[in-house]
């Protein structure tokens, strides 16, 4: 794991989805799920992973290594500045159990928007 810090990506950043250009350079470092307690929402063509207290499956997706300058235009990606994402530490289970890992979990309301699990299939 020589890029840096590890990401967690649960949507268009995964491996053959649209925005994976973004993660073209960096160095995939295998398959994850969160605890239990996040699920996906549908937003414009994108999911957003939101905490979900009574949620049993968590979110599956992807460890990534990144270095600086990725995690920059991926924060740009997610709009952090503009409140639409927030990227915090997400609870993974093992083998990452015990890593501290960040995702981006979607800062805005869901209202309106349909649940759409533990799995975005692009």
């Amino acid at each position: 794991m020589s890029k840096g810090k590890l990401l967690f990506v649960y949507g268009t950043l995964k491996r053959a989805c649209s925005n994976h250009h973004y993660l073209g350079d960096q160095e995939f470092v295998g398959a994850a799920r969160t605890a239990p307690g996040f699920c996906l929402y549908a937003l414009d063509g994108f999911p957003g992973m939101v905490a979900k207290p009574d949620d049993r499956d968590g979110v599956v997706g992807e460890i990534w290594s990144v270095d600086a300058a990725a995690l920059v235009r991926l924060d740009g990606l997610e709009g952090l500045t503009e409140g639409m994402y927030r990227r915090e530490i997400v609870p993974l289970l093992a083998p990452y159990a015990n890593r501290k890992i960040e995702g981006y979990i979607y800062a805005r309301s869901i209202q309106g928007r349909r649940e759409v699990g533990s799995a975005w299939n692009e």
